[in-house]
């Protein structure tokens, strides 16, 4: 049976979803995300406060494409009024669905009253819930955690009571926000949510992720709707298609090969310009080369190269000569999965 969110969300079987990552999961990103078979995508975190003052930086993140779809415009923030405020613009930005961040666990964001403090303030959580969807046609989704800390691991009464005020999906990532990214994601409260006769919304799985085998087994054992996946899609978007093939085969896919490094990689580059422009386009590439090639041998050299070019000319032709240096080297899944 198809997942499906609200009434024309359709998911298939069992979607798997890019995560929405600060500074990641941008629109170049996304697209060689969505080459690979992501089936639904989240912008950014935008904040709204950002919003509501036209700040230039929020107002690009609400960038989308026709091809990215479906996709989710996330937002999170301390004041309900804003947040209701930020539904309203983000829905002439035309999303398919508007996601709320009630599990980031940074400083800047939970030390606010934002992202995973909610977790501490229910009531609140629900209240501003409710605001959103009240202020949207849109379907409204959230994205959380299991609880502030292991003394108030309180996503049972979350799912329960957001479900209740018309959230159409949640995602769960298996850590309090005590936890950080530190320690092992522990899913069983996210299946103990699934199997609860009272919810009736999807439920998504996402923690720790970074394998073809992790993917198989945990879409059994955790009875999930479907995986959100985040960190090991960086510099890795093959993880999509390769999970995809083994969930339709029972076989593994090779992992890339040089050339589909280099290829994406410069894609991933073009359409960081073509957003960007060639200055920021540029930069914020830098922080990709390493993980697109992780794991090959002696490759510190070019990665400097590559940190320190200004002319998108001269990148390519280092990609270019990458392709060369290192074409009998394949990238094997055991050295990409952290």
């Amino acid at each position: 049976m198809a997942v499906k969110i609200g009434e024309h969300i359709d998911l298939g079987k069992f979607p798997l979803l890019l995560a929405p990552m600060e500074d990641v999961s941008d629109p170049p990103f996304r697209y060689v995300c969505k080459q690979n078979g992501v089936d639904m995508m989240y912008t950014e975190f935008i904040s709204s406060e950002g919003l509501i003052r036209d700040a230039a930086k929020s107002k690009q993140k609400l960038d989308i494409f026709e091809y990215e779809r479906p996709i989710g415009i996330q937002i999170f923030g301390s004041d309900i009024e804003s947040m209701r405020q930020s539904a309203e613009i983000c829905t002439l930005a035309h999303p398919d669905l508007i996601d709320i961040n009630y599990g980031c666990p940074v400083k800047n964001v939970a030390c606010r009253g934002a992202g995973a403090s909610l977790l501490q303030d229910i009531d609140k959580m629900v209240a501003m819930t409710k605001a959103v969807v009240d202020a949207t046609t849109l379907p409204v989704t959230v994205k959380t955690r299991l609880g502030w800390d292991d003394n108030t691991k309180n996503v049972y009464e979350v799912a329960e009571r957001l479900q209740d005020v018309g959230i159409k999906a949640l995602s769960i990532h298996g850590r309090t926000r005590a936890q950080m990214y530190k320690g092992q994601a522990d899913w069983r409260m996210i299946r103990d949510v699934k199997r609860n006769p009272r919810i009736q919304i999807p439920i998504f799985g996402n923690g720790d992720v970074d394998s073809v085998e992790k993917a198989a087994a945990w879409r059994m054992e955790y009875e999930v709707d479907g995986i959100m996946i985040g960190r090991a899609s960086i510099g890795y978007p093959w993880i999509f298609r390769e999970i995809k093939h083994f969930f339709e085969t029972g076989e593994h896919l090779e992992g890339p090969t040089i050339d589909e490094r280099v290829e994406v990689c410069k894609t991933h580059l073009i359409k960081s310009i073509e957003w960007k422009g060639d200055k920021t386009g540029i930069f914020e590439m830098r922080r990709h080369y390493a993980n697109y090639f992780k794991g090959i041998p002696n490759f510190k050299e070019y990665r400097t190269k590559l940190v320190g070019l200004g002319d998108h000319n001269e990148i390519l032709e280092v990609l270019e000569e990458i392709k060369e240096r290192f074409k009998m080297h394949t990238r094997t899944r055991s050295s990409i999965y952290r």
